[in-house]
């Protein structure tokens, strides 16, 4: 079958990395089902797997992705958790097993033309959307649900500032902080960028770094380093940071400690979400009529260039592809 998949490992190069060709196809084994995929989409969490972060080379070949609306013989088109435990007989949340993986970490990943997954591991697609938009549900739209949700303690009416406008993650935060009532700020660096914010429902867009008319009740922070300070500075007393990400680096040149304790601040770590989040995601998305923000959709055949295109830095939304 046709996949695409890390090949090596290029920390300078990592689209050098990347393999499109035939890999075999999976195997049924016990408690996990092989489906067709219907449409997949891309995160940046293929970009540091190409580089070798939380992937090596023991395992390799690996094939990437995490997204994925695939084809159930009874079910129909159903999207994909695409969280594993790693511990036999964990019960507990699904995000908080110290072995849990995603697929393409351990387990082979969903940018081929099937994919084998633990039994159950799916919730229906809302028949409202295409595969691509139901397939980019699985990780930045979960991951996304879960900051605000459960981990932001916000509630209708209050001000959230979403650092960045253009990424997967912070698109699905502006489409549904606003859709649940919230006053969404957004930071973006480029007017084009600024325009798709106010367009997906954000209140009011600002650029990169800039004092903001007062304080929020909430930041949702996936950048990190480039915009720590910023997040700290925007935060009303008692108010939280919620960070799902540091695609700028993980170490800021200002921690801020004084700051956070002197106006108790809470600042939470938020990664991916759980099944019956998924399902909660899918119902909101349904009764609020969303329609996840595609930047683009490629064939599996050319996934470099879709690749490529994310790591430019220039989309706004989603990557989609179709096997």
């Amino acid at each position: 079958m046709l996949a695409a998949y890390a090949a090596s490992l290029s920390a300078d190069d990592p689209l050098s990395a990347l393999e499109v060709g035939e890999r075999p196809e999976p195997q049924a084994q016990d408690g996990w089902v092989v489906l067709p995929v219907v449409a997949a989409g891309l995160n940046h969490h293929d970009l540091w797997s190409l580089k070798g972060v939380g992937l090596s080379t023991d395992r390799l070949p690996m094939i990437l992705g995490c997204d994925a609306v695939a084809a159930h013989p009874e079910l129909g088109e159903v999207v994909l958790l695409p969280v594993v435990s790693g511990t036999p007989g964990w019960a507990d949340d699904i995000t908080l097993d110290p072995r849990r993986s995603l697929l393409s970490e351990l387990h082979q990943g969903t940018l081929a033309e099937k994919v084998t997954v633990p039994d159950g591991h799916w919730v229906p697609k809302p028949a409202h959307l295409s595969a691509v938009e139901g397939a980019v549900l699985s990780t930045a739209w979960l991951t996304a649900y879960r900051m605000l949700f459960r981990n932001a303690a916000v509630r209708p009416g209050d001000t959230v500032l979403v650092q960045g406008a253009g990424g997967g993650v912070a698109t699905a935060l502006i489409q549904l902080g606003s859709a649940a009532g919230l006053t969404v700020w957004v930071t973006a660096r480029d007017e084009t960028k600024r325009r798709r914010a106010l367009d997906l429902g954000a209140a009011q867009v600002f650029g990169a770094g800039e004092r903001l008319p007062a304080r929020v009740d909430a930041v949702l922070e996936s950048v990190g380093a480039a915009t720590w300070s910023h997040s700290v500075n925007a935060l009303r007393p008692g108010g939280t940071i919620v960070i799902c990400g540091a695609t700028s680096g993980d170490a800021p040149a200002r921690a801020e400690l004084t700051k956070i304790f002197f106006k108790q601040l809470r600042v939470v770590g938020s990664t991916m979400g759980t099944l019956d989040e998924l399902a909660s995601l899918a119902r909101f998305v349904t009764t609020a009529r969303l329609r996840p923000a595609i930047d683009s959709t490629f064939p599996l055949a050319d996934a470099r260039a879709a690749l490529a295109r994310m790591a430019s830095g220039e989309l706004v939304g989603k990557i989609g592809i179709t096997p």
